[in-house]
């Protein structure tokens, strides 16, 4: 393996979307709202590049009882990330300082990402490239977005090893060329990185 893909939320950055949703209408209702309302689905078209006043006003139509709910996760995104996942970022800053090229592709809407990520998190720094799905208009699991993301970090797919939390995303890496991880916990993966050949102890 020449190289590593990232993904970023809950391997590298944790995400809680019930913090940002709770600072706006308190944590009863945003678990309520995260119960009743497919909030993945809702989400994920944003990742895919939807705007969101594109999202709101669709929640607004559909849901109305949840558009306070929508529009304080929007509000208070940055409350959801709360920090850096304990002991990933370590294998990053490891295999950047051996000089393995790291690359990031995260399922995230371009307004977002943008605005909280790069600032918040300097070992973003580390990574060749960060794909945006909300930046491209493609989100994971669909075959493209792995192929842009192996051109962007300029090796080739067979290569590289895929990081996710999330199997049906790493199936697909699979299925693109890649060897995939699925991520549980830095430990683990430590070791399973080890075996392919890269460079940590």
């Amino acid at each position: 393996m020449t190289g590593v893909v990232w993904d970023l939320g809950n391997v590298l950055i944790e995400w809680e979307p019930v913090r940002a949703i709770a600072a706006g209408v308190g944590e009863e209702q945003a678990r309520r709202f995260l119960a009743e309302f497919d909030f993945a689905a809702w989400n994920h078209s944003c990742d895919a590049g939807r705007t969101w006043p594109e999202a709101l006003a669709e929640l607004d139509a559909t849901h109305p009882e949840f558009s306070a709910h929508g529009r304080a996760y929007h509000e208070h995104f940055a409350a959801s990330l709360t920090g850096e996942v304990p002991g990933t970022v370590d294998i990053v800053r490891e295999l950047h300082a051996a000089g393995v090229p790291q690359c990031g592709l995260t399922n995230w809407s371009d307004e977002l990402y943008h605005a909280n990520a790069p600032q918040r998190f300097a070992f973003l720094a580390l990574l060749e490239v960060v794909v945006v799905s909300g930046t491209e208009g493609i989100a994971k699991p669909d075959p493209r977005i792995y192929a842009l993301a192996a051109r962007r970090c300029g090796i080739p797919s067979a290569e590289l090893v895929f990081v996710d939390d999330k199997a049906e995303n790493v199936a697909a890496a699979q299925a693109c060329g890649m060897h995939g991880l699925v991520f549980h916990d830095a430990a683990t993966l430590r070791a399973d990185l080890a075996r392919l050949g890269l460079p940590l102890h």
